[in-house]
């Protein structure tokens, strides 16, 4: 496994919220760096993923490909049949 230099970052917490991140680092025999580090990489990547396919969808709209109006109408009439 390669080494990975680090930074320190400090953030301001509820008192809720540590107490919840301490217990779930407890539960999952973790330290609370670990539990942290684990959210910001889910968080970064549920990001990362969305502005992704913002992006195409703008240079999709931009380059007028849309679906047809035909193809959503059908579409949004086989929902309303749910």
């Amino acid at each position: 496994m390669e080494y990975m230099a680090k930074d320190t970052l400090t953030v301001r917490v509820p008192s809720e919220t540590r107490e919840a991140l301490d217990a779930l680092a407890a539960v999952l025999d973790r330290d609370r760096s670990y539990v942290i580090n684990e959210a910001l990489n889910a968080y970064i990547d549920v990001h990362r993923w969305q502005v992704a396919h913002i992006r195409q969808g703008k240079r999709e709209a931009d380059a007028g490909e849309f679906v047809s109006k035909r193809d959503m109408d059908s579409l949004l009439k086989r929902l309303r049949r749910r």
